[in-house]
C-alpha cells in the first residue's frame, strides 16, 4: 500500500507540475495585437566612486519608484493573472470570480519611460547627484517586454559650510541660538530629506520660543555648488512673501476656562460674565461643578508667558487625563494691535456618575479557570475636584483544572473602594508635575472572602495610601506609601486538617498574617503606542518592605524565638524585590520572537523566618514553567510538590527566591490563527531551612538556596496555538519537562525518555495549558 500511494503522489505531482508549466506559458494569449506583456524592470546604477552597499541601496530605492508595477508572481508564475485570463466573455458567477480574484495584464503600452526617467533623475538630485543621467530602453520578445534603466549618478556633492539668518530681529536670533544643534554635518552628502528635516527641527525649536504662526514651509534652504570640489554651501533663510506676523514671537494675555460647555447650549465664549478669577484664569462654571484649583494644576502656562508648544499640547493631555471630560478644545486669538492670544478651553463634561456591570472570563497562573461578575459604580468628580470614586463588587467562581485543588472549586466575592485625587496629597508639601500626565494620590480599602469549597475560608482585608505619576507614556511609578493586609482563616475543614498532617507545609496557607509596609513599582514599556509585535523592551521593577520599624521598636527575633505580635497576629518583616525584564523582536511582517527573565528576592528577617505566604513566589502552571503543574516545581531539590498523598491531593510549593527564563517564537500562520514554539526553565527557593517544630527535621529537605541553584533547575518545551480576534486572544499551549530538579544528580536530564507513544507517559509528563492572553 505505502509503495503504491508512493507512486500516485508522483503520478499526480507530475500532473499538478505540467498544468503549472502550461499556465505559465499561456499568460500571453489574450495580449491584444501589437502589444506586449510588461515582465519587470531592472535598474543599473553606474559610479565607480560609490561603494558597494550605498549602490545597493541606490538601486534598490530606484527600482521602487518606477511604475507601473508588473503583474504579481508566487513561485515565478503570474498566478493572479492567469486567473483572469481563465475567464470567459460571459458575465456568469464563474468569470466574475475570476476576474475578481485576477489581475488583467499590465502592457508595454502603460509603461511611460520619459516619466520614469524624470523621476529617478530628480531622486538621484535630491540626494546630491546633482549631474546625474537616466537612460532607458525596452527588449520585446514573443509578447514580452521588459525594461532596463542605466543611471550614470556622477558624482555626489558633500556639504561645506551652511549660513543661518543674521539679522538682528528676534526670530533670526531665536534660529542662531539653536542653530548648533543643526543636523547639517559638514562633509555629510546633500539631502534633501535632510533638508526637510532641519526645517521641521527650526520650526519645532521656533514653536518653544513663542513663534506660534510660524510654518516649516516659511523657511527656504539655497543651495551652492558652484564653489568647487563637488562641494555645496547652504544658507538657510525665510522665504520673501512670509508676513511679519508670522515672524513674532507671541505672549498668553487672557486665559478663558469653560468647564461645562455644552454644544447645544453653547454662547459666545469671548465674554467674561459669570466667570470667576482664579489665579490668571478666567473659570467660567455658572453650576460650580468644578472647583478653580482643579484648572490651576491642569495648567502648564499662566497669562504673560511665552507661548510654548510643549506646555499648549501638555496642558490638553492632562486635562484629557483627568478622565473627566469627554471633550477637551482649545483656541487661541490674536489680541488687536498687540502680538498677544487670548486663550479659550472648551470643556465638556462626562456624566458624573455611572452604573455598570461586566461578566467576564479569566485563566490565572495557577492553572484556574473561571468567570467573575463586576458591578461598577463610579463618581468622577466626587468633591467638585475631579476626583474619582469607585466602588466595586464582585464575585467569582474558579475551577483549577490541574494542580494542588483539582476538583476543589473556589468561590472569591467582596468590595473594593478606590479613590484617586488628581494631585499630590502630602502635608506641609505643595507638589506638582509638570509633564503630559496627572499624578494622583490613591486611597483604596478592600475586603475579600476566598472559599476553596471542602478545604478552608479565608477573610482578607486590605487598605492602601499610595502615589501614581507619569514621566512619560512609556515610564511610570507607584509608591504604596502605607500598604495594610490581614489575613484571617475561617472554617478550616477537617478534610483540610487531615491534608496538613500529610503537608505540615500547608498549615501557612490558613495562618493568620498581618502585613504592615511599604511597596514601590517601578514600569518601563518600549512597546506602549506601537505596532503590533514590535521590537521593543519591558521592564518592571517592585520593591516591598515590611514589618522594619514594628521589628525595631519591639525587638523581634523570630530565629530566637522572640516572635512578637500586632493586634493578636504575628506581623511579618522581610525585605522583597523583584525584576520583570523581557525583550520582544520582531520577525518578519507579523511574526514575534518573546523573551522573560524574573528574578526575584525575598529576605525574611526580625520577625520573620519565611515570607509571609501571599508575598512568596512559585513557578509552574500557564504562564509560567508549562510544562509542570502549578505551584509544583521546588524549592530547590525538594520532591513533595510531584507527590499526591492517599486522598489524590497536590500540595503548594513556595519559596522566598525566585529565577525564571522564558523564550518563545510566535508566528502568525494565517488569519487570526497564531502558533507557537517555547522553552521555560526556572525554580524557586528558601533562604532559611524550615524545620518541623515537633521533630525539629526541615520540611523542604534540598528546598534551601545554595552556589549550585543553576543545576536545580526545572526545564519544559512545548508548542502553542492562539486564536487572535482583537478584543480577546484565547490560548491553547501543551507542553513536556525535559529537567526535573528533584531526581538525583545526573538523572535530571529526562529528554531521553520522551515517548509519546505511551499513554503512561502521557499521563504524567503532557500537560495541557488552556488560557486567555498571552503568558507575557
Amino acid at each position: 500500500m505505502q509503495i503504491r500511494r508512493s507512486k500516485l503522489l508522483t503520478h499526480y505531482s507530475k500532473i499538478a507540475a505540467i498544468g503549472i508549466l502550461l499556465a505559465g506559458c499561456n499568460v500571453t494569449k489574450k495580449i491584444p495585437e501589437g502589444e506586449a506583456l510588461y515582465t519587470g524592470h531592472k535598474v543599473k546604477v553606474e559610479n565607480a566612486s560609490v561603494p558597494n552597499n550605498e549602490k545597493k541601496v541606490i538601486t534598490a530605492d530606484l527600482q521602487a519608484l518606477i511604475r507601473p508595477r508588473p503583474n504579481s508572481k508566487l513561485l515565478g508564475i503570474p498566478f493572479k493573472l492567469v486567473l483572469y485570463n481563465m475567464a470567459g466573455k460571459k458575465n456568469n458567477f464563474i468569470n466574475k470570480f475570476l476576474r475578481k480574484n485576477g489581475e488583467p495584464p499590465v502592457l508595454l503600452s502603460s509603461v511611460k519611460l520619459d516619466r520614469n526617467i524624470q523621476v529617478l533623475t530628480n531622486t538621484l538630485e535630491n540626494r546630491g547627484f546633482f549631474h546625474a543621467k537616466v537612460t532607458a530602453d525596452t527588449v520585446v520578445k514573443d509578447k514580452k517586454a521588459s525594461a532596463t534603466y542605466v543611471a550614470n549618478t556622477g558624482v555626489q556633492y558633500k556639504i561645506n559650510e551652511v549660513t543661518f539668518p543674521k539679522d538682528t530681529n528676534a526670530i533670526s536670533q531665536a534660529i542662531q541660538a539653536i542653530s548648533n544643534k543643526t543636523i547639517f554635518k559638514k562633509g555629510d552628502a546633500f539631502n534633501l530629506d535632510v533638508v526637510k528635516g532641519e526645517r521641521l527641527r527650526i520650526d519645532a525649536a521656533l514653536k518653544e520660543k513663542g513663534f506660534y504662526f510660524f510654518s516649516p514651509d516659511d523657511l527656504i534652504v539655497f543651495v551652492d555648488s558652484t564653489i568647487g570640489n563637488d562641494l555645496t554651501n547652504l544658507y538657510v533663510s525665510f522665504k520673501p512673501d512670509v508676513q511679519m506676523a508670522r515672524k513674532q514671537a507671541y505672549t498668553i494675555n487672557d486665559i478663558y476656562i469653560y468647564s461645562n460647555y455644552n454644544l447645544n447650549t453653547a454662547r459666545r465664549d469671548t465674554m467674561k460674565v459669570d466667570s470667576i478669577f482664579y489665579k490668571g484664569y478666567y473659570v467660567i462654571d455658572r453650576n460650580k461643578t468644578f472647583k478653580p484649583l482643579v484648572f490651576e494644576q491642569m495648567m502648564l502656562f499662566k497669562p504673560g508667558d511665552l507661548y510654548n508648544r510643549t506646555a499648549h499640547n501638555q496642558s490638553l493631555n492632562r486635562l484629557t487625563n483627568l478622565g473627566t471630560f469627554k471633550f477637551v478644545k482649545n483656541r487661541f486669538d490674536v489680541v488687536a494691535d498687540s502680538f498677544k492670544l487670548n486663550t479659550y478651553y472648551y470643556l465638556t463634561p462626562l456624566p458624573r456618575k455611572s452604573l455598570s456591570a461586566e461578566i467576564g472570563g479569566l485563566t490565572k497562573s495557577n492553572n484556574a479557570t473561571g468567570s467573575e461578575i463586576t458591578v461598577r459604580w463610579k463618581n468622577r468628580n466626587a468633591f467638585r475636584g475631579a476626583e474619582q470614586l469607585n466602588i466595586n463588587a464582585y464575585f467569582g467562581t474558579e475551577v483549577q483544572v490541574s494542580g494542588s485543588y483539582s476538583g476543589f472549586n473556589t468561590l472569591r466575592y467582596g468590595a473594593e473602594l478606590n479613590l484617586a485625587l488628581p494631585r499630590f496629597v502630602i502635608p506641609f508639601f505643595d507638589l506638582n508635575t509638570t509633564g503630559a500626565y496627572v499624578p494622583r494620590t490613591t486611597i483604596q480599602l478592600g475586603y475579600d472572602i476566598l472559599q476553596r469549597q471542602k478545604l478552608y475560608s479565608l477573610n482578607s482585608y486590605r487598605a492602601n495610601l499610595g502615589y501614581n505619576w507619569k514621566e512619560s507614556a512609556q515610564k511610570e511609578h507607584q509608591l504604596n506609601a502605607i500598604s495594610i493586609t490581614y489575613v484571617q482563616p475561617l472554617n478550616v475543614t477537617d478534610s483540610f486538617r487531615r491534608f496538613i498532617s500529610d503537608y505540615p507545609t500547608l498549615k501557612r496557607t490558613i495562618e493568620q498574617q498581618f502585613i504592615l509596609g511599604s511597596t514601590y513599582n517601578y514600569n518601563y514599556n518600549q512597546l506602549v503606542g506601537r505596532e503590533k509585535n514590535a521590537t521593543g523592551i519591558y521592564f518592571n521593577g517592585l520593591l516591598d518592605v515590611a514589618g522594619n520599624i514594628l521589628g525595631l521598636a519591639t525587638g523581634a527575633d523570630a530565629k530566637n524565638g522572640k516572635v512578637k505580635n500586632l493586634f493578636g497576629s504575628p506581623f511579618s518583616q522581610y525585605l522583597k524585590a523583584e525584576f520583570d525584564t523581557r525583550y520582544y523582536r520582531k520577525i518578519g511582517l507579523n511574526s514575534q520572537w518573546a523573551n522573560r527573565v524574573i528574578i526575584g528576592l525575598g529576605y525574611p528577617y526580625g520577625n520573620s523566618n519565611v515570607l509571609p505566604f501571599i508575598k512568596q513566589y512559585f513557578v509552574g502552571g500557564n504562564n509560567s514553567l508549562r510544562g509542570f503543574r502549578s505551584r509544583s516545581v521546588g524549592p530547590g531539590t525538594f520532591a513533595g510538590g510531584q507527590t499526591a498523598n492517599k486522598r489524590g491531593f497536590y500540595p503548594d510549593v513556595t519559596g522566598d527566591l525566585k529565577l525564571e527564563i522564558n523564550t518563545e517564537y510566535r508566528p502568525k500562520l494565517f488569519s487570526i490563527l497564531y502558533g507557537a514554539v517555547f522553552l521555560d526553565a526556572g525554580n524557586v527557593w528558601l533562604v532559611n531551612n524550615i524545620v518541623d517544630p515537633v521533630s525539629r527535621r526541615p520540611l523542604y529537605p534540598g528546598g534551601r538556596f545554595s552556589k549550585d541553584f543553576l543545576k536545580e533547575l526545572a526545564v519544559d518545551a512545548g508548542v502553542g496555538l492562539r486564536i487572535d480576534i482583537q478584543i480577546l486572544l484565547l490560548r491553547l499551549d501543551v507542553a513536556v519537562p525535559i529537567r526535573k530538579p528533584w531526581l538525583p544528580e545526573g538523572q535530571r536530564s529526562v529528554l531521553n525518555q520522551i515517548d509519546f507513544g505511551s499513554s503512561e507517559w502521557r499521563s504524567s509528563n503532557l500537560i495541557f495549558n488552556l488560557g486567555i492572553g498571552l503568558p507575557f
